[in-house]
């Protein structure tokens, strides 16, 4: 058994006899001694297990260095850096002057990443941080945030419909096969169960993600923050999806079903982002936001055709920690 199975069954025995699916995502990504971001990945893009728009193609940085423009900010804050291809092209699209008056933050947990990203912008000045606390920390509280394929990264929980109920995703481990559990569970806080689905639907809840800004929040006094992600609001996000938005990226090969389960961190995990879910979260801390749009619409003429329906499928939300409607 490999050291992520041995690791996996004992966690099992552990919490009883099953890993719900969000606790197996948190080790299949996290882990320090086998996830996929903090030990196995080492660059994004055509070379790595899957691409993000950032790494095909410039009109994504030309548009949110147009964006950071409009900010006028002192500290910018990019989450998640990916390879540091954004960063770089931003920084870039920014120009040398604009460059001059800003300080430029990266926050990134997954060490091969950082090493990845410092290579990439060496010659630029650029402030790495492992935690966005530390990073509103260094700009007292007052920046200006963005990310970019992030939200779809943290672990998210997987329910299903039921007669009258909904029950949750759970993992066991038998005979080194992973098998699916359905158990009753206490709902999260999501507009999901705002809708009627029928029996079988599956939907996923990035909890994690809620908690996490719930954490720092209270950090962050004054700024924007964009979210770009692909997913959509409901109910539009699991139209014609009854298996939900679950799915797994090795060598830039799909995978579904139980392929995403038998090689804990040898593959990148994903789901679609609920943005209702993301303005509703936002709403509870009191922030004010502009309703979530197509990136294609943000970026505007800027973008060449070939990447048009590329962007149809990816959104934007812009927040701010103020409650006046944008």
């Amino acid at each position: 058994m490999s050291a992520a199975g041995a690791f996996l069954q004992a966690l099992q025995s552990e919490l009883g006899g099953t890993i719900r699916f969000d606790r197996f995502m948190q080790e299949a990504l996290y882990n320090p001694s086998f996830g996929y971001y903090t030990a196995r990945i080492n660059t994004v893009g055509r070379r790595g297990d899957f691409s993000t728009m950032a790494t095909l193609d410039r009109s994504l940085a030309a548009g949110i260095a147009a964006w950071i423009q409009k900010q006028c900010p002192r500290d910018v804050i990019e989450i998640g850096g990916g390879n540091g291809q954004l960063a770089r092209d931003i920084l870039t699209s920014l120009g040398w002057w604009k460059r001059r008056s800003i300080r430029y933050h990266l926050v990134e947990v997954s060490g091969p990443l950082r090493e990845t990203q410092k290579k990439i912008l060496r010659g630029f000045r650029v402030r790495w941080h492992e935690s966005l606390p530390a990073a509103l920390e260094a700009s007292r509280g007052s920046a200006t945030l963005f990310s970019n394929e992030l939200v779809d990264a943290f672990p998210c929980r997987v329910l299903e419909r039921v007669e009258d109920d909904w029950q949750e995703l759970h993992l066991r481990i038998e005979d080194r096969e992973f098998r699916q559990i359905l158990q009753p569970c206490t709902l999260p806080d999501s507009t999901v169960f705002q809708h009627p689905f029928r029996v079988g639907q599956r939907v996923e809840v990035h909890e994690s993600y809620n908690r996490w800004l719930q954490a720092w929040a209270p950090l962050w006094k004054s700024g924007s923050l964009l979210t770009i992600d692909y997913g959509h609001t409901m109910p539009t996000l699991y139209h014609r999806r009854p298996q939900g938005s679950l799915r797994g990226y090795a060598a830039h090969q799909l995978l579904s079903g139980a392929e995403i389960y038998q090689a804990p961190g040898r593959c990148d995990i994903t789901a679609d982002v609920n943005f209702s879910d993301l303005q509703a979260w936002g709403e509870s801390l009191s922030w004010g936001c502009i309703p979530p749009s197509k990136l294609a619409a943000f970026l505007g003429p800027e973008l060449p055709p070939r990447f048009q329906s590329a962007a149809e499928a990816f959104q934007i939300l812009e927040q701010s920690p103020h409650a006046e409607t944008h």
